[in-house]
């Protein structure tokens, strides 16, 4: 009987240890997405002295901005999704790179709640349609501005 009770509590604990790892990794998506997406709007915003904006190409050029001779860093380093472990899917529009989301297509735990930062968030189905982007795009009807999804690129895959 006691072996038997002992299952049920272990079975018990082990359910609640997954719950808070799981929002856990939630929390980190929401702070990582944060920190790239503040990134990409400082490497947006115009310095004294530059005249023309850059399109971000290359998510590692946030980690040393090239246009500049001096040392400028916009994220210390490149995070990986912690959903999935891996490089974040990236969304373009027709100028460069505009944002970042995962490649996770689990169910969020969190649905609704949000900070005010977040609220495109409020019931979406998947990790992957939580965008994490600078900007927002206007979009006219159906054939309007929209973002471009792309998947990380596979070493030898064009």
């Amino acid at each position: 009987m006691v072996v038997v009770i002992m299952g049920i509590l272990l079975g018990a604990v082990g359910q609640s240890w997954k719950m808070a790892a799981a929002r856990e990794r939630e929390e980190e998506l929401l702070f990582r997405g944060s920190q790239i997406r503040d990134a990409m709007t400082r490497w947006y915003t115009r310095r004294p002295g530059q005249h023309v904006t850059t399109p971000l190409v290359d998510l590692k050029d946030l980690l040393k901005d090239p246009r500049s001779l001096s040392k400028v860093r916009y994220l210390r380093r490149l995070y990986k999704d912690p959903m999935s472990d891996k490089d974040w899917v990236i969304i373009k529009d027709p100028t460069g790179i505009i944002g970042v989301a995962s490649s996770s297509e689990a169910i969020p735990l969190k649905q609704g709640n949000f900070p005010k930062e977040y609220q495109a968030f409020e019931g979406k189905t998947k990790y992957s349609d939580w965008q994490f982007v600078w900007k927002t795009l206007p979009v006219q009807g159906k054939t309007g501005t929209q973002p471009i999804q792309t998947r990380p690129s596979m070493p030898g895959v064009p």
